[in-house]
């Protein structure tokens, strides 16, 4: 069976794209439409106006992100080892990288959070908070099962994810700069492995 897309998606895809390029102030509702192929007017058959449309796609991103990467409070299986911790970060990080939907998102969060505290907020929770509480409950785990030495688990975890955020938004201010980035990314990540997590 074809997946159809609806006038509704056309919008959202039209207005995440122009978000992006442009950002939440630059963009019309009559820009919107004509991306998507519609006169103005017909928009407001489907939406409010352009916050509904801000909330809807991030939205839909947020649940999209919890299905592809992992929401949260439900991080998945906990890594038997510490080989199998960096490949599973290593795919959500490439994941992060590359899904169009998330670069897009991720790029509106970081023009718009000074225009308007809410998207500050969920910028720092999509940035930061969530992705450093996941990793809290995998390192916890890990501590449990006696895989990596006990300690602060939040603190770890914030250890483990901050430096990472910082390159993958360098990628998103110099994309040519990728492979040096994931290259970085490969040796921290090696030696978080050497410095905190084997079991001496």
């Amino acid at each position: 069976m074809v997946n159809k897309t609806t006038t509704k998606d056309r919008i959202l895809d039209s207005a995440l794209t122009l978000f992006a390029e442009r950002g939440y102030d630059g963009v019309g509702v009559d820009l919107i439409a004509e991306k998507a192929g519609l006169k103005g007017p017909s928009i407001y058959k489907h939406f409010k106006g352009k916050e509904e449309i801000l909330d809807t796609l991030i939205g839909n991103v947020e649940n999209y992100y919890e299905i592809n990467f992992g929401p949260e409070m439900h991080p998945g299986r906990i890594p038997a080892s510490v080989d199998e911790l960096i490949d599973i970060s290593l795919k959500r990080i490439q994941f992060t990288l590359h899904d169009e939907a998330i670069r897009k998102t991720r790029r509106i969060l970081t023009m718009e959070q000074f225009r308007s505290e809410r998207i500050a907020r969920l910028a720092t929770r999509y940035n930061l908070e969530n992705i450093q509480g996941m990793y809290q409950k995998i390192l916890q785990g890990m501590m449990e099962a006696g895989i990596i030495r006990s300690g602060d688990s939040a603190m770890l975890a914030l250890s483990f994810v901050a430096p990472i955020t910082l390159l993958i938004q360098m990628c998103d201010r110099e994309p040519e700069r990728e492979q040096e980035a994931m290259e970085s990314i490969k040796l921290y990540l090696n030696h978080f492995a050497e410095e905190y997590l084997l079991n001496n």
